[in-house]
């Protein structure tokens, strides 16, 4: 009776084929010496350290009196006190701190929906439909990302002045539901380029129109895309300072990065402690819409450059 024959692997299966007398060669592992890996980790960790390290600090000094900001300047507060985030509960001049916090998430919100919308839109048409001087237009729009934006901000707003719309979210939402944001434009345009036309003809054939496959087709294939430019949208809504500097009188209209301000200069002497406090809460949603869509803007960056 002959043996049951086990399959070779590995090195049994490199011996078997080489001729008699040929040693295989000896495998190498790529194994890392002990002190370069000791090396790389302390440079990982100070690295992390750094770039943290402000992150950290404001949360330590969120919890520092306001009269320790200019003699204690370590890490760690002497007296650490939570007054500070009393204070910004209370709120300022009236007006209560949720109140900034709905206005900054009108604002975000607002942008992140118009700036998905328009600028989708505005890549579809780019990408696929065919029209008189379509490269010309999109070099033009390309060209406004050169424009400075404070060579805008008197004409912007002696329009939006002579149209009764200053001191309203106006202004400051409806450049987003038109598609001026060119750099979201760019970004979907090219997504889109990356997706095989088979597809639109093959819908075409189907009877459907250029909303249809806008909606069935397009849209879902860029999501990450889409994911991509919402992020940005919100971070960029969320920290504008000028925007609303400009546009909003009332305090009860204020986001949180004007409400900041208020907080900073409600008296003679500046309330540090409270403007650090009502920092590290304006960073919390920032920091959890981010953790959240992370795994969606990570997708977006490995997919493209890939093609269907």
């Amino acid at each position: 009776m002959s043996a049951s024959v086990q399959p070779a692997t590995g090195l049994e299966t490199i011996t078997a084929v080489l001729p008699k007398g040929v040693t295989p060669p000896r495998r190498r592992f790529g194994k890392r010496k002990t002190w370069q890996t000791v090396v790389w980790v302390i440079a990982m960790i100070a690295l992390t350290a750094i770039i943290l390290y402000p992150l950290a600090w404001m949360f330590s000094a969120s919890f520092k009196p306001t009269a320790e900001f200019g003699a204690n300047q370590g890490f760690f507060p002497n007296k650490p006190t939570i007054d500070n985030y009393f204070k910004v509960l209370a709120g300022v001049g009236g007006v209560p701190l949720w109140q900034f916090f709905v206005n900054s998430f009108i604002l975000a919100i607002g942008s992140v929906i118009g700036t998905v919308i328009s600028a989708s839109l505005a890549a579809y048409a780019f990408a696929r439909v065919k029209f008189a001087g379509s490269g010309v237009w999109f070099a033009v729009m390309i060209g406004t990302l050169l424009l400075p934006f404070h060579v805008l901000i008197i004409p912007q707003y002696m329009l939006y002045r002579n149209l009764d719309l200053v001191d309203t979210f106006v202004p400051l939402l409806l450049g987003k539901f038109l598609a001026t944001e060119a750099f979201f434009v760019f970004l979907i345009v090219q997504f889109i380029r990356a997706l095989p036309r088979d597809m639109d003809e093959a819908a075409r054939i189907d009877g459907c129109g250029h909303w249809r496959i806008y909606w069935s087709i397009i849209l879902p294939l860029v999501k990450p895309a889409l994911v991509t430019a919402s992020i940005f949208a919100f971070i960029w809504s969320w920290n504008d300072f000028l925007g609303p500097l400009l546009y909003l009188n009332s305090t009860d209209m204020y986001p949180l990065p004007l409400a900041l301000r208020v907080f900073n200069d409600q008296t003679s002497t500046s309330d540090y402690g409270a403007t650090v406090a009502v920092s590290v809460l304006a960073l919390l949603p920032i920091l959890l819409f981010f953790i959240v869509f992370q795994r969606f803007l990570v997708e977006g960056v490995s997919t493209q450059g890939l093609k269907g």
